[in-house]
């Protein structure tokens, strides 16, 4: 992200506080020159967080306000004695630094659950988060945020409306425990638009429908998952009632490209595979089938391997609880037909291989009739360094 694709009034800021054991920055800020309308998805894990049970609080005190976005990577702040306390603490002192109210800043965790986070190692480094605040500095909050990514993630829109135009910026974190159950991540989304917070709200919805509720790495849902979008009117510009479908749609491009480069970097994959369902008889229905095709370990494997393994496609579409008629099924890989009416088709294993060694992967389920329903998802393949990486995360 270039400074000049970044959203006007809209300023950042990172720090080492020591929270991770690697000398790197782990904290980052980011704050907008007035308070924003905010929309926010959080997880639906029944385990939540302290900085999410308290951002949801804060979103509902403030009335969809946010004046800044508090983040800590290196410790969940999650299940622990002194979670809630840690939270309520830090955006106080925040807060007062920036002079706002106490609910209108959005703390957010990431890191290792269970372990208690000391509250100081925050605290002493807020007055150098504020000082050091700056316009161009997004990057730098898309690496503070990290984990196990290989990646920082960003991306940016630019959206030319009749008075004038619009910019949509947005950076995310995420690489193991991504699942398609609302925002199965860290997310932080900014854009100088003006636009109603209930409008906001709508769009947040049904763009994360179509982006962070189409990914899945290993099927397992953080209990630290939150996504925001702020949206400060520093531009001055509003789109008009029939433009708003233009913002809208730049806003799911920038949430669908942030998501698929969490699969991409998905912990221990090398290669990212697009899941497409043709012919259900609902969006719903093409959705489940997509969902479980994109979770099935035998076909992430079987991708992983460059293995044609057809069959665990139908087998997984088959666990979706979606009826369909195998009979009528084609599946597609790599641009050729290897099933057709739920039977083999002939096709060259050896050339199979080779496509399928590719690091982008097509995969298509066609249901013949008269249904309508489509749906993508993003996955990636399973590989053996997924269980190294999450066998040695605490120690």
């Amino acid at each position: 992200m270039r400074p000049f694709d970044l959203p006007l009034g809209f300023k950042y800021a990172t720090a080492y506080g020591g929270i991770r054991k690697q000398e790197k920055d782990d904290l980052a800020l980011i704050v907008s020159g007035v308070p924003a309308a905010a929309a926010a998805v959080f997880t639906t894990n029944r385990v939540q967080a302290a900085p999410v049970k308290l951002a949801r609080s804060n979103m509902r005190a403030s009335k969809g306000l946010c004046g800044a976005i508090l983040v800590n990577a290196g410790n969940a702040n999650c299940a622990t004695k002194s979670g809630d306390k840690v939270a309520s603490n830090t955006t106080k002192a925040l807060a007062k630094l920036l002079k706002l109210n106490p609910n209108q800043i959005i703390p957010a965790s990431t890191g290792v659950i269970g372990v208690e986070l000391d509250e100081n190692l925050i605290l002493s480094k807020l007055p150098e988060l504020v000082e050091t605040l700056n316009d161009t500095g997004l990057p730098d909050v898309a690496r503070a945020i990290l984990t196990t990514d290989l990646q920082a993630k960003g991306a940016s829109r630019e959206v030319t409306l009749r008075r004038g135009a619009v910019r949509i910026a947005g950076v995310t974190k995420g690489s193991g425990m991504i699942h398609p159950r609302m925002a199965t991540t860290l997310g932080f989304v900014m854009t100088d638009a003006v636009i109603p917070q209930t409008l906001l709200r709508r769009m947040l919805v049904r763009a994360t429908e179509l982006s962070y509720n189409r990914i899945s790495v290993d099927g397992d849902t953080s209990t630290n998952d939150t996504l925001v979008v702020l949206a400060n009117g520093a531009s001055g510009v509003r789109p008009d009632p029939k433009e708003m479908s233009l913002f809208e749609e730049a806003l799911t491009e920038t949430l669908q490209s942030l998501a698929r480069q969490i699969v991409r970097d998905g912990e221990g994959a090398r290669k990212l595979v697009a899941v497409e369902v043709h012919g259900a008889l609902s969006d719903a229905a093409g959705a489940a089938i997509a969902r479980s095709i994109s979770n099935s370990p035998l076909v992430k494997t079987a991708i992983a391997g460059s293995d044609p393994n057809w069959g665990r496609i139908l087998s997984a579409a088959g666990n979706s609880g979606v009826n369909f008629d195998p009979s009528s099924v084609d599946i597609t890989l790599q641009d050729v037909k290897v099933c057709k009416g739920g039977l083999a088709a002939p096709f060259d294993e050896g050339d199979m291989k080779l496509r399928l060694d590719d690091t982008d992967v097509s995969i298509v389920f066609r249901i013949a009739g008269k249904g309508k329903g489509n749906a993508t998802f993003w996955t990636c393949d399973l590989t053996e360094d997924y269980v190294h990486i999450n066998a040695n995360y605490r120690t």
